[in-house]
């Protein structure tokens, strides 16, 4: 239960084990019991308290009390990206007074005279009125609801700071948009993939309270990746001349070829010869096609060039409108795309590569693993995987097998636009024109599926150099 409520004002402790996230006793994204010994942030809106080795943006130094911070966490973020604004704090020992004075009788104790009912140089005496640090919450200047406006307002509360109501520790639903809106693109022969701190890394907690790090690499292995809960297109993994809509199921292009990918692949694999099993299934619809604007569909690897058709190099196969493959398409028409490889029975090659190796560079306040392309060594191991094939519907009616026997890799959902076109996907759940005679996953299921692997990569890289992994080390 939430340490919030009457009965626990009282107690003798306010930390205790819970299984709940959020409110004042444990983390909103971890659920472990607060720690007094490091920094925590408050979230504005729902006032439950974060540990800072479970935020992934990028704190900075911080200085108590000459600076005022206001943090929201991601869960009550309308974007779903935590924010973080720091401001100059008025501490002059008269705002200081008047501070003490306004919260007096809730969080602190005054004592203006002394027992005699004299009024000394030393007086006013502060106290707190609960020793129990875990119960004492930052009050918030939000508007007032009842038409005050302006530094006049009322201060107003919220529900979840006061102590007989139980904090909302109860986690909102995620947001679709969960990254930067400011961000590196993956270009030059380099990779950019977001990262965050990982709570179960080794030394983590001795990471966080240590002050030797200024100006010195962080570890990766410190970190993990950020694993995305809803398939969407990707930010980073583009041309950036391409507009995505702002819920990331719809782009529109601009002037030449360019190509965007979605965030997850079909399969992952650590060593290129190695493949995954599995028919799996998107629909794109394009909703608007100007005089002169193109696109191609299909699946591209990692590899394949952003500043080109899709299907231009061996990285990438596309179904293309100008051509008009089998019996073409138009505005409105749903496109299905299949692809199918089969089944391998190698376990340890499906886990995707873990980037706990990989160096982190700062960028506007976030983290990223840099990782480096090497195009050469993937065009040697490009071999055809006998068996496999990329198949096209058009409004539920099968199109037949475009491509048969394709270059084994990592593929994704991709989409190359030419000039002005605007073009929907539909990664699933539900189709509109699902395949009748396949046994397919949808690419919605891939979220989870991904997650599962990208822990297992980073728990296996973390056994194998057990010992190793030491800041006395680095």
């Amino acid at each position: 239960m939430d340490y919030d409520s009457d009965e626990n004002e009282n107690g003798n402790s306010g930390i205790l084990e819970t299984t709940e996230r959020g409110g004042l006793s444990s983390c909103g994204y971890c659920g472990k019991i607060r720690n007094l010994n490091i920094v925590e942030l408050m979230c504005c809106q729902c006032g439950s308290w974060f540990h800072e080795s479970c935020i992934s943006y990028h704190l900075g130094k911080l200085v108590p009390f000459m600076l005022n911070y206001t943090f929201t966490c991601k869960n009550c973020s309308t974007t779903g990206l935590e924010t973080f604004r720091k401001s100059q704090a008025r501490r002059t020992q008269g705002h200081l007074q008047k501070v003490l004075m306004k919260e007096a009788d809730t969080t602190f104790r005054v004592e203006e005279t002394n027992s005699k009912g004299e009024v000394t140089q030393h007086h006013p005496y502060f106290g707190l009125s609960c020793t129990d640090l875990t119960l004492i919450r930052p009050t918030l200047d939000l508007p007032s609801q009842a038409g005050g406006k302006g530094r006049g307002a009322k201060r107003k509360v919220p529900d979840s700071f006061s102590g007989n109501k139980k904090a909302r520790g109860d986690m909102p639903a995620p947001k679709l948009h969960g990254y930067p809106v400011d961000h590196p693109y993956n270009k030059d022969g380099y990779r950019y993939i977001l990262a965050e701190p990982d709570p179960h890394a080794p030394f983590r907690q001795e990471f966080d309270e240590s002050s030797d790090w200024a100006g010195k690499p962080i570890p990766g292995w410190l970190y993990r990746v950020v694993s995305p809960n809803s398939l969407l297109l990707a930010l980073h993994d583009r041309a950036p001349q391409l507009k995505p809509a702002d819920d990331r199921l719809a782009v529109t292009g601009d002037k030449g070829y360019c190509l965007i990918r979605a965030t997850h692949v079909w399969k992952q694999v650590s060593k290129p010869i190695r493949v995954r099993n599995g028919t799996w299934f998107w629909e794109c619809v394009i909703k608007e096609q100007p005089d002169g604007s193109h696109t191609r569909l299909g699946w591209a690897q990692q590899y394949a060039n952003l500043q080109a058709p899709l299907g231009y190099d061996k990285f990438g196969y596309s179904w293309r409108s100008r051509r008009r493959f089998f019996l073409g398409f138009k505005v409105g028409d749903v496109l299905g795309i299949l692809i199918h490889l089969p089944e391998e029975n190698n376990i340890v090659d499906r886990l995707p590569p873990t980037f706990k190796d990989k160096p982190l560079v700062k960028f506007r306040s976030h983290l990223y693993y840099e990782d480096k392309d090497d195009i050469a060594g993937a065009l040697k191991g490009l071999k055809p995987l006998q068996g496999s094939k990329i198949v096209f519907f058009k409004n539920g009616v099968e199109q037949g097998a475009a491509f048969k026997d394709i270059y084994n890799g990592v593929y994704y959902p991709a989409v190359s636009l030419y000039k002005s076109i605007n073009v929907s996907v539909n990664f699933g759940p539900k189709f509109q024109y699902p395949p009748e005679n396949y046994i397919f996953k949808s690419m919605d299921e891939k979220c989870n599926e991904s997650m599962v692997e990208q822990t297992l990569a980073d728990v296996t890289y973390l056994v194998e150099n057990e010992g190793k992994l030491r800041l006395d080390l680095i």
